[in-house]
């Protein structure tokens, strides 16, 4: 029996993949990643993004990443809608996004963040697509923003929160993701929420190439001695799923298949995009 998976965000595009990124893909659909949603960060890769999701078969998300927002100019979410009117019957547009607000780095400014996120969750209802939203210590205000200008659900990326405010974006019909970050036992908290959390409310997700997992992460006493850190590509999410699925108690392949339905209930356009790769490997996983 064959475990399909999707990689709900991955960063393919990001510069740490220019010397392998086409064997980095194919490595990932020989564990089973059949398909990766590329979200964009800003205006200067929202060509790269879309043009990497057709050569591979993938999708992708245009939008505007909150650590993005101090060098884009106010005119940049004119351009997105114009970007999201032109490729509106493009089926590989899955969402808009990467689009949040994050709290953790100094230094931004988190008015011209809430601008900017507030703007993309308009376009999101202009053109009724779901949003993949970034989520580090901001999840209050990114919850008062969705309470504002609902829109129709999405996932909320590397999720960390509490249980109330996981249960608040579920109950607004998000999914949340989770990625390498999961596979820390010191993240005592983020894997009581893996294990605990209802099913159907998480999809698996890379970042790569951030994000490592366990062990691909190198400390800070070991980069100061030359070693380098270790680069997350789409292929770990089989392995990072798997521990996912042995925290929550569950077989591996049951719980590819509970997180391929969530990805698709999360962004409803992979539909028609993966179940043709699923029906066309025996063995596979059959969504109901």
């Amino acid at each position: 029996m064959t475990s399909l998976w999707i990689d709900t965000h991955c960063h393919l595009d990001a510069s740490e993949f220019d010397p392998d990124r086409d064997d980095v893909r194919r490595d990932a659909a020989a564990r089973g990643v059949v398909h990766c949603v590329l979200p964009a960060v800003e205006r200067a890769n929202w060509d790269a993004v879309r043009q990497l999701a057709h050569r591979h078969g993938d999708s992708y998300a245009l939008g505007i990443h909150p650590l993005f927002t101090g060098r884009a100019a106010e005119g940049d979410i004119d351009l997105l809608a114009q970007a999201l009117q032109q490729h509106a019957g493009d089926s590989r547009l899955v969402a808009v996004g990467e689009i949040g607000l994050d709290g953790f780095v100094p230094g931004l400014d988190m008015e011209r963040q809430e601008m900017f996120y507030r703007a993309q969750l308009r376009l999101a209802r202009q053109f009724d697509l779901p949003v993949i939203v970034h989520v580090r210590r901001s999840a209050d205000r990114l919850l008062k923003g969705l309470r504002d200008l609902p829109v129709r659900g999405g996932i909320a990326h590397a999720f960390n929160g509490s249980v109330q405010q996981a249960e608040a974006f579920i109950g607004l019909g998000f999914k949340l993701g989770f990625g390498g970050a999961v596979t820390h036992e010191r993240a005592l908290q983020l894997r009581r929420l893996a294990a605990l959390l209802p099913a159907e409310s998480l999809v698996m997700e890379t970042d790569a190439p951030d994000i490592q997992p366990h062990w691909l992460y190198v400390t800070a006493a070991q980069r100061a001695a030359g070693q380098p850190q270790g680069r997350n590509a789409p292929g770990e999410l089989p392995r990072i799923s798997a521990q996912v699925a042995a925290l929550r108690g569950v077989a591996a392949h049951d719980w590819a298949l509970q997180v391929w339905r969530n990805s698709l209930v999360a962004l409803p356009r992979l539909a028609a995009l993966v179940e043709p790769q699923a029906d066309a490997l025996p063995g596979a996983v059959v969504v109901a």
